[in-house]
């Protein structure tokens, strides 16, 4: 199984970086067990997020939903700029009310298969306005700043999801790059992750040779479509498996069949037997370790 890393690693609700830096590094593919959003600063940068390529201007805003498989290119010639922000998925869903779900931009961009927020020079300024206040907030440590810095989160997540929602941002084509037939392949992958993914099924369903199939997706995505199905079953069983649905249940309704098959691939990727990766959710959501603050 090709090998595309969980990376990061979260203990906190959400952790906010300003991050500038000009080094040659290559970024796997990779995806991590929460969200991310990317406010894109400066420098020479092309995103890549599940088949789809962005090619980023200053104050742009990406989206990147827990279990995105994605990368970035950057050009190491010119200092690269950006926040990031890390988001628990849990957390996302205790701010929310009956009227308002923060986590519906993240739903809303996997929907679309558009992840890119572009604003004009008015909703820049307002944003900038609201970062500067949000990271100020997360810096200090004097009296009720971690509870300033849970409601300068909010705000910022609510026009986030009123900007992208209502589709005020700027709609420029030229941003964006994708094959149409590998964007149709990932949409029905994701969603019909239990049914049969052979490469001969889904070759035939959408009326290609699979030798072609294989190729065009590696040269779209950067990974094996086999890869990319097992990695997809994977990460889902293990969302079911966090929401309390038994292990043999999760991996069936994940699409796998054989349970030895699956252990065995669990393992490999999460490190950990899935009835072991369960009771270690059941303490704590995210793995605990360093995090790693050179973010793409």
């Amino acid at each position: 199984m090709q090998n595309h890393p969980k990376t990061g690693y979260l203990n906190e609700n959400f952790q906010f970086f300003h991050l500038k830096d000009q080094v040659e590094q290559e970024f796997p593919f990779h995806y991590h067990d929460f969200h991310k959003i990317i406010i894109f600063l400066s420098g020479n940068v092309t995103y890549y997020i599940e088949g789809k390529t962005y090619r980023l201007k200053p104050w742009d805003i990406l989206l990147v939903s827990h279990f995105d498989i994605h990368r970035a290119v950057v050009d190491p010639s010119v200092p690269y700029e950006r926040i990031v922000l890390w988001i628990r998925s849990d957390y996302m869903l205790s701010q929310n009310d009956e009227e308002c779900n923060l986590s519906a931009c993240f739903q809303k961009a996997n929907q679309r298969s558009f992840n890119l927020i572009r604003l004009d020079s008015a909703l820049q300024e307002r944003m900038r306005t609201i970062l500067s206040e949000f990271e100020e907030s997360c810096r200090q440590k004097e009296f009720g700043s971690t509870l300033l810095s849970q409601a300068l989160f909010v705000q910022f997540m609510v026009y986030v999801n009123r900007i992208f929602l209502d589709k005020l941002y700027i709609k420029d084509k030229t941003a964006l790059k994708y094959d149409s037939q590998i964007e149709s392949l990932l949409r029905y992958i994701n969603s019909n992750l239990s049914e049969n993914l052979s490469v001969e099924a889904v070759a035939e369903r959408f009326y290609v040779s699979k030798y072609h199939l294989m190729r065009k997706f590696k040269e779209e995505t950067g990974y094996t479509l086999h890869s990319y199905i097992v990695h997809k079953r994977l990460m889902h069983a293990s969302l079911l498996i966090s929401q309390g649905m038994p292990v043999m249940k999760a991996a069936e309704q994940s699409g796998f069949r054989d349970y030895t098959t699956f252990s065995r691939a669990y393992k490999k990727l999460y490190r950990s037997s899935p009835a072991q990766h369960r009771q270690r959710l059941g303490t704590s959501v995210y793995e605990e370790g360093t995090v790693v603050v050179r973010d793409d």
